[in-house]
């Protein structure tokens, strides 16, 4: 596991996360919006949880798959991680 050791920032856990999800669907990271759905992204449950197990890794963050349901979109991604983190 590879938890990152630095207080990770809003900018930065995005940024991964794009990085992350553009290298799953194999298209350039400037392709990739944070704000949009997952489904627009093209974004499918597998790649989806491969997101998932990475963050967890990443992170030390365990994102249920449901808590994707309400907003599937990297923004939604991001505030769980930090808001997690902060409760540590």
């Amino acid at each position: 596991m590879t938890i990152e050791n630095t207080v990770p920032t809003a900018e930065s856990v995005t940024r991964w996360s794009r990085e992350c999800i553009a290298d799953l669907l194999d298209v350039p990271v400037e392709s990739i919006d944070p704000s949009t759905s997952f489904d627009r992204l093209g974004v499918d449950s597998a790649h989806a949880v491969a997101l998932l197990i990475e963050i967890e890794e990443r992170y030390g963050v365990d994102i249920p798959p449901e808590a994707l349901f309400d907003d599937p979109t990297l923004d939604a991604v991001t505030a769980f991680v930090l808001d997690h983190l902060a409760a540590r």
